[in-house]
């Protein structure tokens, strides 16, 4: 009787602390938490230490890794910052530019994660934006919305999707195509709602042009790591293992004359890895205690087991705790449920689109906050609330419909 309590008071403790972002009084982030909870977990006997190994799900670190190695290699060879002032040199009209980058980077999203996307485009754009004496804002908007729509098309398009396709076994081409027709339409609607709200910033100027000339690329890197990138997505669409995949992938990479190894390393995400590992062995405590089940008891009444259900559940959650944290609690019940394979592909589709809601609802909205805050340029949360709260409400509802 005393697990379940001692389970629950730690799990509340971790998602509390996930919520606010870093405890108070104290200088634990949302990793600490999460590794300090795993640690609770086993110190206090909810669940032994050889399940807490087993609890931890390989193929998701794996494949997080060696995707975290192809990007790195991408943004070294200069692969990002080429295609985004490619379209900014072909394209001048602001309203075009404003479509191509609600594209471009929900397609590159899809592909690479939409966190490096909005971390490598953030200063481009409002280099961009300032030399053409446009209004930032816009487009900074667009890569925030856009980067979490597109995402949801492919098991790699962020972190969540990672989870979701290492332990529901889904394929990628299965993913990608009751996905991708949602990400296609969200993209859509973005830039039609974009153009439309901010029609007065996107007039052009009496200068429009690219800004500075671009920093030189590193062509034997850039080539190589194409060649890696384009194998990746072979590989993925022939149904190989994304963790196999993503793993051989890193390997020929590391395999350098060139590029020092610190150098790859240093844009790994470490952060991100123990954060996994840490929730990991939280929810297996959580689901050790049976307080897995009550949960689903408890939610059960909203119809979980329907689309409309299990699309409002994870959009709330994800806006609260976060979207990794939220689709790892969720995941525990989908196996419970009548049809596990729309409910994976639901899950996924409304723990990312409800990244859009608030300028707080993902990672990829701070990045693209904390770069424009760097440049002096500020993003308010109301001005956010003006295109997310639409754009969400319009793609869930697709989303939704779609997939019933």
């Amino acid at each position: 009787m005393l697990l379940p309590v001692v389970a629950g008071a730690i799990l509340l403790l971790t998602y509390f602390i996930l919520a606010l972002g870093r405890a108070p009084f104290l200088r634990i982030d949302r990793t600490g938490a999460a590794i300090v909870g795993a640690i609770l977990m086993i110190a206090t006997g909810v669940l032994p230490l050889d399940e807490a190994y087993r609890a931890i799900d390989y193929r998701t670190i794996v494949l997080l890794f060696g995707m975290m190695v192809l990007i790195g290699h991408l943004q070294m060879a200069g692969f990002f910052r080429a295609v985004v002032r490619g379209v900014a040199q072909v394209v001048h009209q602001p309203t075009m530019l404003l479509v191509c980058i609600v594209f471009v980077s929900g397609v590159l999203s899809a592909l690479f994660v939409n966190d490096t996307v909005c971390l490598v485009f953030t200063p481009i754009l409002i280099e961009i934006a300032e030399a053409r004496g446009h209004r930032p804002l816009p487009y900074l908007l667009a890569l925030a919305t856009a980067s979490n729509i597109g995402s949801v098309a492919t098991i790699t398009g962020n972190p969540q999707n990672m989870l979701i396709g290492s332990v529901s076994g889904l394929h990628y081409v299965t993913f990608l195509r009751a996905l991708a027709p949602i990400a296609l339409f969200g993209l859509a609607l973005d830039a039609a709602l974009l153009a439309v709200l901010f029609r007065k910033d996107l007039r052009p100027s009496s200068f429009e042009y690219a800004g500075r000339a671009p920093r030189p690329i590193h062509r034997l890197l850039m080539f190589k790591s194409v060649i890696v990138a384009l194998g990746v997505m072979v590989g993925f669409l022939a149904g190989v293992q994304p963790a196999l995949v993503s793993a051989a992938a890193a390997a020929v990479l590391l395999i350098s004359r060139r590029v020092k190894p610190e150098k790859i390393y240093n844009q790994i995400d470490w952060d991100l890895l123990m954060l996994f590992i840490g929730l990991f062995i939280v929810i297996a405590g959580v689901e050790r205690a049976g307080l897995a089940k009550e949960l689903f008891v408890l939610l059960e009444p909203i119809g979980l087991h329907a689309v409309t259900g299990h699309s409002v559940v994870p959009a709330i959650i994800s806006n609260v705790i976060s979207n990794v944290p939220a689709v790892m609690l969720i995941a525990r019940l989908i196996p419970s449920l009548p049809h596990p394979e729309t409910a994976w592909l639901t899950l996924a589709m409304s723990s990312t689109l409800a990244g859009n809601l608030t300028l707080l609802g993902s990672i990829a909205n701070l990045i693209v906050l904390e770069g424009a805050r760097r440049r002096q340029v500020t993003i308010s949360f109301w001005e956010y609330f003006r295109v997310g709260f639409p754009v969400t409400a319009l793609t869930l509802a697709f989303g939704i419909w779609w997939l019933h």
